[in-house]
Order: C-alpha cells, then sequence, then structure tokens
C-alpha cells in the first residue's frame, strides 16, 4: 500500500476492505496477536431474507456497471464485484447525507437493505465438500485517543456482517496482525495486503472471501491438449484447452456460451464468447443487469462442445476514478464527505482517499479457485430435454467475458474478461 498523499493534515482514516477467495481455508501457523474484543459478544438478532429476487437484479446490475466501467480494451480485467460490495456497504454505514445518497445510487440499493441482503446471502451460502465459499469481517480501530469511533457504527457491522473488532496500537505488530489475519483467511494466497500503518490511520474495515470448488467431473489427460488463443489484434497465443460437454447452453444476440457446474451444483463458471461479428468490448457494453440476470436464468437444456483455456490471472487496479465516474464523487471529496456517523477526527474531516482492489483466478482440470482483495483507504484533510441434433460449440480460443456465479441467485460473485493468455 502506497503512503497517504503529501499534504494530508492530521490523521488518515483507512478503511481496508479486503475480500480475497481461495482454496482451503485451513493450515497457516501465523496467528492474531490483537485482542478481539468480539470474543464472547454475541452479534444482535437479524431476520434473513428469504426472497432475494429483487434485490438480485439490482446487484447483478451494480456488477454489470462496475465491470463496465473497469474493463479497458485489450486488456484483462477480473474483478469480485461482491467484494468491493461488502466493502462499501460497510464503508457507506458511516456516510450520511449526500454522500450516502450517491454510494446508495452507486450500489443500487439502499444501506439498511444492502445490509439485510448481504447478511442473508452470506448466511445462506451453500456449502459442499467440493464447493466452499467463505465469507469473513473484521474492523481494526486505532487505541489512540485522537480519534472517537461511533459504537453504533461498529454494532451495525458486527450485526450484519459479523464482524469481529480489534482495538489496537497501530503499531508494527497491528500491521503484522492484520495482514496475519488476510493470510489465514486466504489461504495464503494474498500473505501481504499493508506494507506499513501510516501515522494518520485509524481504522482498516476487513472483508475476506475465499472461494474453492472442484469441476462435476475432472478433465481426463485426454481431455487436454495445446491448442491457439487468437488476440483481437490477431496475434496468435499456444495455450491448453481442457475439452468437454456441456448441457447448459447460453446464447443472446451478441454472445454465445454455457455454465459448467462444480460439484453440488450450487455454483458454476460461466462463460460468453462474442459472436463472430462482435467485439469484446461491444458485448461488454450490452450487458445490464436485468439481461445479465435473465440469460444466466434460463440456459436451454442444450448439448454444447466446450473449450476451456487453463488460465491463472492476477488483476490489480486502483478504483477512485472509477467509483467516481459512476457518480461516488462526494466521498472522496474532504469538503463534502459526511462520514460522520464512521467516527470523528479531532485533525479534520473524513473522506475516501482511494479505493484498491486485487484479485485472483486460476482454472484447470480438477476446478476452480479465486481470491479477490479491496482496499477504502479514508483520510482526514482540513478541507428442456437436450435434442441430438441441437447440439452448440462453445470453444474460448478468442478473447471472452467468464464468470463465478452462485446458481441459487445467478448473481456473478466474480466476473472477468480473458483477453491475453501470456499475462
Amino acid at each position: 500500500m502506497k503512503k497517504s498523499p503529501t499534504g494530508h493534515i492530521g490523521t488518515a482514516v483507512c478503511l481496508l476492505l479486503v475480500c480475497a477467495a481461495l482454496l482451503n481455508m485451513t493450515g497457516c501457523s501465523m496467528k492474531v496477536q490483537a485482542e478481539n474484543l468480539m470474543e464472547g459478544i454475541t452479534p444482535g438478532n437479524v431476520t434473513t431474507l428469504t426472497d432475494f429476487t429483487a434485490q438480485n437484479s439490482k446487484v447483478t446490475d451494480f456488477a454489470v456497471r462496475l465491470f463496465q466501467a473497469s474493463a479497458e480494451t485489450g486488456k484483462n480485467t477480473l474483478l469480485s464485484p461482491l467484494s468491493v460490495l461488502c466493502a462499501l456497504s460497510m464503508t457507506a454505514n458511516g456516510a450520511e447525507g449526500e454522500t450516502l445518497s450517491q454510494m446508495e445510487t452507486v450500489l443500487g440499493l439502499p444501506v439498511g437493505e444492502l445490509n439485510l441482503y448481504l447478511y442473508s446471502y452470506m448466511r445462506n451460502l451453500t456449502q459442499e465438500e467440493k464447493a466452499k465459499f467463505c465469507l469473513a469481517n473484521s474492523i481494526w480501530f486505532t487505541e489512540d485517543e485522537r480519534f472517537t469511533v461511533d459504537r453504533d457504527f461498529l454494532q451495525t457491522n458486527a450485526d450484519y456482517y459479523g464482524a469481529d473488532i480489534y482495538k489496537t496500537p497501530f503499531d508494527k505488530q497491528t500491521c503484522k496482525d492484520i495482514n496475519n489475519w488476510v493470510n489465514q483467511k486466504t489461504n495464503k494466497m494474498i500473505p501481504e495486503i499493508l506494507d506499513e500503518i501510516p501515522s494518520d490511520a485509524v481504522m482498516y474495515l476487513v472483508n475476506a472471501l475465499a472461494f474453492e470448488a472442484e469441476w462435476t467431473k475432472f478433465y481426463e489427460k485426454n481431455q487436454v491438449r495445446n491448442g491457439t488463443f487468437t488476440k483481437e489484434d490477431g496475434t496468435k497465443q499456444t495455450a491448453e484447452f481442457m475439452y468437454g460437454a456441456e448441457q447448459n447452453y447460453l446464447e443472446d444476440e451478441k454472445a454465445t456460451g454455457f455454465l459448467k457446474y462444480y460439484k453440488g451444483g450450487k455454483y458454476a463458471f460461466a462463460a460468453l464468447l462474442p459472436k463472430e461479428d462482435v467485439s469484446l468490448s461491444e458485448l461488454i457494453k450490452s450487458l445490464t443487469g436485468e439481461s445479465l440476470l435473465r440469460l444466466l436464468s434460463n440456459p436451454d437444456e442444450v448439448s454444447v462442445h466446450t473449450a476451456i483455456p487453463k488460465f491463472e490471472t492476477k488483476y490489480d487496479v486502483e478504483m477512485t476514478e472509477i467509483l467516481k465516474a459512476m457518480g461516488m464523487s462526494n466521498a472522496f471529496d474532504s469538503h463534502t464527505a459526511e462520514f460522520n456517523r464512521l467516527g470523528s477526527s479531532t485533525n479534520g474531516n473524513i473522506s475516501i482517499s482511494r479505493v484498491l482492489h486485487k484479485t485472483f483466478l486460476s482454472v484447470g482440470e480438477k476446478g476452480t479457485k479465486a481470491g479477490a482483495a479491496a482496499v477504502v483507504e479514508m483520510v482526514d484533510k482540513s478541507a428442456a430435454e437436450v435434442k441430438p441434433e441441437e447440439i452448440k460449440e462453445v470453444y474460448l480460443d478468442r478473447p471472452f467475458v467468464y464468470m463465478l456465479i452462485d446458481c441459487e441467485n445467478n448473481v456473478p460473485f466474480f466476473i472477468g474478461s480473458m483477453t491475453d493468455m501470456n499475462v
């Protein structure tokens, strides 16, 4: 993490919202030394949503808009909309006024409804032996008396996000503790998120997301062979492709695709390949939350021959300008930001300084593992039956869009584009 920009006066509030996803959630010897203030404390009772229909559409719309705002021509993209949504929703619990209004517009739902949706979503995550999806949250704030935390803010995030709460000196050991916490929750896939804690940092909110799943059926050796991936500029790249046959075909005006399920059938890999006369950027621009949700919810039960390239990709983006362009500008302005519900600083108004997002995804013969990290840094400034004749083919041998979705809600918790196999 970079140091806070020069010119910052006094205390900088850093909210670190880390969503990272990966294999196995066990097996890390590093320990957090800070005392967990939530041990022995039970979060308040919350009634779980039973119908996610209305919210799923809004959440998918946020995923699409965030993806569209982030995608760059010719470059691989990989986001975890769920990671970013968790991060910004927890932050929004400290906002008010026009700052809150803008955040809710960008996120697509009022913060109270987002809290309930995400709480219910996390509570309803299906855990299969070979398909695991886990979430964990924590809040870290300085014991320095210059910063006063809002207890209702902490309670809300404890109630809805099950957040562990740590009050620490914000020294080198705290930096190690946060990194160790993240390392543990991501099975060492993100071993370090902080290089140091700036002297003006007062709070970090951390959300860790981990996903690991095996395909319903592994690819055999004879199903994996070298092939050619053709970039949009015509460049040929050698890649290993995994060939198979699926039974859930996707198609609209711009793309063809398919769903490939993980064991248990609760989660799936979804792919969209632009039609021959459609560029990848055209496909991405054409997506809407409503159309994508409809497409993912209604696959055709038609045999489709598929080819997925084996790939591993990492992505790193600073999202401040992206979120500003989406309409969330006040939160980044030290004069207009209103985060009084988060806490207060004697040294200036609290605002968001930057939003960092990192992701990782690996697709191979046995399945998928994926991880994401989002950092929100805040500072204070003075200012049907299968028909044999209907066999389709979708070979992902040129740029494509892919997603990881939960099949109950058909909401993408990862969404990306693959344009270059050598990056």
